[in-house]
């Protein structure tokens, strides 16, 4: 059941990126943009369909607060594999955008696909009081910018030159910013537009990105770079620290696990409703990609 409401979940997200981008004016940037925001997990925005179901927000708001957070990771992955950052040549299997047009276009596409999420959560169709609207551009920005994810790939390349790896403590303050904060946004998003409290799902979403950068670690270890769709092993082979190489194999394993049952702890005040995020955070630990 869960792996059908996630390929609902991806069908409707594409659908309605679609729609925003199909009145996007004919240009490189514009098939840019479709093209790094096609495919994924989808993880993001499912979360904020998700999240949103708990209070009865009208599924279609729901979806387009996942449309903006899908825009929002595609701009940060088509930067992150830039050769002045990344330098990936592959991602989702496919050719990175600055491989497949040039590193201009790619500068662009980004741009524009961070605008247009902040362009699609500020439009009445997301909510029509325009105090939410705000909130919800307001929590994206943080969770994005200088204090969020920005400022996570910024401690990620200080690290590459570092004059000594990283700690435990560093990589998961590093981490939590990088990765962590665009997963605890589609799950405060959910509470915002439903006039909850979100605090029990920030909880639930800490220690889901945690477990999922954890995750992600191992998958470089002992993933198929075929099935992840990008090169593997990266981390290892510049010498940077990670979860598994300061922790160990087995050690991360078993923290990620007891980070996934903290997430489900954290959803305790809202019962088997909340049963699909909690086979979401299963599912963060047992995917192959």
């Amino acid at each position: 059941m869960f792996k059908q409401d996630l390929s609902a979940a991806q069908s409707a997200l594409q659908g309605c990126l679609d729609e925003i981008m199909s009145a996007l004016p004919s240009s490189e940037v514009t098939a840019g943009m479709r093209y790094a925001s096609a495919g994924g997990k989808r993880l993001r925005g499912f979360l904020a369909m998700e999240t949103a179901r708990l209070f009865d927000v009208d599924p279609a708001q729901a979806l387009r607060a996942g449309a903006a957070v899908e825009c929002l990771h595609a701009y940060s992955l088509v930067h992150d594999d830039m050769p002045c950052m990344d330098d990936d040549a592959l991602r989702r299997g496919q050719p990175t955008v600055h491989v497949k047009w040039d590193e201009a276009t790619a500068v662009l596409v980004g741009d524009a696909l961070q605008t247009l999420a902040f362009e699609i959560l500020a439009h009445p169709d997301t909510h029509p009081d325009g105090a939410v609207r705000a909130q919800l551009c307001l929590t994206l920005a943080r969770a994005s910018g200088a204090e969020g994810m920005v400022l996570g790939q910024a401690q990620d390349i200080a690290a590459e030159t570092a004059s000594a790896p990283l700690t435990l403590e560093q990589i998961t303050e590093l981490q939590s910013n990088k990765t962590g904060a665009l997963l605890v946004w589609p799950c405060e998003a959910g509470a915002i537009l439903g006039g909850a409290d979100p605090a029990p799902l920030v909880a639930y979403a800490r220690a889901l990105g945690l477990a999922f950068q954890i995750a992600d670690d191992v998958l470089d270890v002992e993933g198929d770079a075929a099935l992840a769709g990008k090169a593997l092993q990266k981390d290892a082979d510049a010498g940077k620290a990670t979860f598994v190489s300061l922790l160990g194999l087995e050690a991360a394993k078993a923290r990620a696990q007891s980070l996934i049952d903290e997430a489900c702890a954290a959803l305790q005040p809202y019962g088997p409703r909340a049963d699909t995020l909690r086979d979401i955070a299963r599912y963060v630990v047992t995917r192959d990609r």
